[in-house]
């Protein structure tokens, strides 16, 4: 094929440009390329546009081309500070670039942006400058619109990082009054004024109503709350109860003992579990998923919007499903006392945690009973059996001894329990926050853990010896260096910590905490470790899993809230229950599972993402009501602005430096602040009284004076 045909002339291009060590001119380039036709030469002139403009490779004023990656300037995402300044994120580059509030040039939070380096390449930090926004992702904005004495609408953003100075003309506001909290899209720019007119695309309610807080949030992330029409006819012409016609070719286990353990007040119930003690003295465990992919039909309405939220998103006073309440809530879930179609992965494992055998395979099930943590807890550490479990607590107890198994055998090979805890926010019928507690981690969440990791694994490691196409929850190894800080910091606080980091396995930094484990600023210090590692995330290759020290995991445990999930069902009934293994069936997973992977990575951060903010929101109002009042808590983080302290609930706040009744030093390598004149030094995991002086809901911030160290 000609050099100039098709894709070969991209891809020529961009070859012959990555091998240059210098930017040269077109006459070059068309050297380089054997261009030697008006047409050919007309034909790359108009590639050359087409990469200037995708942003992968740049012309400089003295027309001379060069890769992006080879320049001086980097594509990236804008992330900007409430004080106007932002940090450009580059992919593939650890470091941020540092924007100042004059050279954002129009970017606004979440663009896509082009930034050309000011700063030497070589120093510490790197500052640069907005050449021009590439992408603006985000296309609606959420705020509290007001009208002026002219009918003209003014938006308040919920985003404070976000400045836009918007006007809504009367006629595009869709008749919203002054409170409401609304969503808008930009239509154009008002000549060159910086301020842009937009339009009310839809009314999320009235700033005073119960729950509209909330919602104003779930908007700003885009997330569904209701179903489209064609969903909605999909799940109302959907059987709601399991017929005899469905069991045929599945294995029926109604008349074992199979339960369920979840939350009090979980309603969407994927996974039921059984046990028995085998004659060899093994356990044989039984971890029985319910079947979601049999009614999400690969393709359909529901299918789409399932893969479109990728998660249910859990927040303070509700949950937003993946699936409709009709599936999320009914069919799909493992209730008591009716059948339901599952997939079981039964697992035989040896006194030692060694799994000797297993099998996978379709059921249905009948689970007696809806156990909770909470009453499940009361049996395995209080030894007191709540009315109606008396039957089941042999298998408890059973169940309890080869977690306890499962558990060891998993610390023996490297699992890190960073232990971390997390806060529940009580609140009551009006959305309003009574109560910050911390969640219980009882033995009956651990137990369900432990079999759920079992079973996810085992799943996992069957697929990837078939070799076939799959979806891998992976996480892989922390960068050397930022662990070389952690200990670095460790040691400046008094504490030396032994461990060979050059190949930080899972079993040095289990290790690590186990060292800390007896500290004072334990919480906060196995926290700081945990940031150091990298995110887990799915891939459509096997790459292990760091933290649970797993050569081969997955997520097939929880297929009502998780797309993934749901995909590694359909992958089992494709590949071992209808035997389906051709090469067509191979080349289009290979093709589909890597945009799903991507896509439900993404959709997770962004639920995470969610989740937080409303727990930010919810915890400053709760401390609205306590401003005045003082609290004992620890410092979790110390900055050159101020320090953070997170009280025992885990509320957080700032003591912001300029408050201080002195000037304070901050150092960064000791990340401490010391008094000039008092020469008082605060440090990372010291205790303090604070009292709260300022709290705001609609900021989502809490500040605190310190009033003296505890002791």
């Amino acid at each position: 094929m000609n050099i100039i045909e098709g894709d070969f002339l991209r891809d020529n291009i961009i070859n012959v440009l990555k091998n240059c060590d210098k930017a040269i001119c077109i006459d070059e380039l068309q050297s380089l390329l054997n261009i030697t036709t008006v047409e050919d030469a007309t034909l790359l002139s108009e590639e050359l546009r087409k990469l200037e403009d995708e942003v992968i490779i740049y012309c400089s004023n003295k027309n001379k081309y060069m890769m992006i990656e080879n320049s001086h300037l980097r594509k990236g995402v804008m992330r900007v500070n409430k004080k106007g300044f932002g940090f450009v994120e580059i992919d593939n580059m650890d470091d941020d670039i540092f924007i100042s509030a004059d050279n954002m040039n129009g970017a606004i939070h979440d663009d896509v942006v082009l930034v050309e380096i000011i700063s030497k390449m070589n120093l510490d930090k790197l500052e640069g400058r907005v050449l021009r926004i590439i992408e603006r992702r985000i296309k609606n904005y959420i705020g509290l619109i007001s009208f002026d004495n002219r009918g003209i609408g003014h938006i308040k953003l919920d985003d404070s990082k976000v400045k836009l100075d918007i006007e809504i003309p009367r006629d595009k506001a869709l008749n919203a009054v002054d409170g409401h909290k609304v969503v808008v899209e930009l239509d154009k720019k008002i000549n060159n004024s910086g301020r842009y007119e937009g339009k009310v695309v839809e009314i999320i309610g009235h700033i005073n109503d119960p729950g509209v807080d909330i919602l104003s949030i779930i908007y700003k992330y885009n997330i569904h709350v209701d179903f489209p029409d064609d969903v909605k006819k999909e799940v109302s012409e959907m059987p709601m109860e399991v017929r005899e016609s469905e069991i045929g070719g599945r294995r029926d286990l109604r008349s074992q003992t199979i339960f369920t353990i979840d939350g009090d007040d979980t309603k969407d119930i994927d996974d039921a579990i059984s046990i028995e003690k085998l004659k060899n003295g093994h356990y044989k465990l039984g971890v029985h998923i319910a079947d979601v992919s049999y009614y999400v039909k690969e393709g359909s309405p529901l299918d789409k919007e399932a893969m479109d939220r990728g998660t249910s998103v859990y927040l303070v006073d509700r949950v937003i499903p993946m699936l409709p309440h009709e599936l999320s809530n009914g069919i799909c879930s493992l209730n008591p006392g009716v059948d339901r179609l599952t997939i079981s992965c039964v697992m035989e494992f040896d006194n030692v945690g060694k799994q000797l055998d297993y099998e996978i395979f379709p059921s249905v099930i009948k689970s007696r009973i809806q156990m909770t943590y909470k009453k499940v807890n009361s049996i395995l550490e209080d030894n007191s059996v709540p009315d109606g479990y008396d039957e089941y607590v042999d298998s408890l107890k059973l169940m309890e001894e080869l977690a306890t198994i499962l558990r060891h055998a998993k610390e023996k090979r490297g699992y890190i329990d960073f232990d971390v805890d997390e806060a529940k926010i009580l609140v009551d019928e009006k959305g309003i926050p009574y109560d910050v507690v911390l969640r219980n981690r009882g033995k009956g969440e651990k137990l369900i853990e432990d079999f759920m990791i079992a079973a996810n694994e085992c799943v996992a490691s069957h697929i990837y010896f078939m070799n076939l196409p799959f979806i891998y929850r992976i996480h892989e190894y922390p960068k050397e260096e930022k662990i070389r800080d952690f200990l670095g910091f460790i040691s400046r606080l008094g504490y030396s910590l032994t461990g060979d980091i050059k190949d930080v396995k899972p079993t040095t930094i289990q290790n690590m905490l186990y060292q800390l484990k007896d500290k004072p600023e334990y919480p906060i210090l196995s926290s700081l470790l945990l940031r150091c590692m990298q995110k887990a995330v799915y891939r459509a290759e096997n790459l292990g899993h760091y933290g649970l020290a797993s050569s081969c995991y997955t997520h097939f445990t929880s297929p009502i809230r998780r797309y993934p999930d749901t995909t590694v069902h359909r992958l089992l009934h494709t590949y071992l229950f209808d035997g389906k293994i051709d090469m067509s069936t191979i080349r289009k997973w290979e093709e589909k599972l890597v945009y799903i992977a991507e896509h439900s990575s993404e959709k997770e951060r962004n639920s995470v993402d969610c989740e937080r903010e409303v727990d930010d929101m919810k915890m400053a109002e709760y401390m609205e009501s306590h401003i005045g009042e003082e609290f004992e808590g620890m410092i979790s983080s110390v900055t050159s602005f101020g320090m953070f302290v997170e009280l025992p609930n885990l509320i957080e706040g700032l003591v912001p430096i300029k408050d201080m009744k002195d000037f304070f030093h901050f150092d960064e390598d000791c990340m401490t602040l010391t008094g000039e004149k008092s020469h008082v030094k605060y440090s990372i995991g010291e205790k303090v009284l604070v009292r709260v002086v300022r709290a705001s809901k609609e900021e989502k911030i809490i500040d605190f004076e310190v009033l003296r160290k505890v002791v």
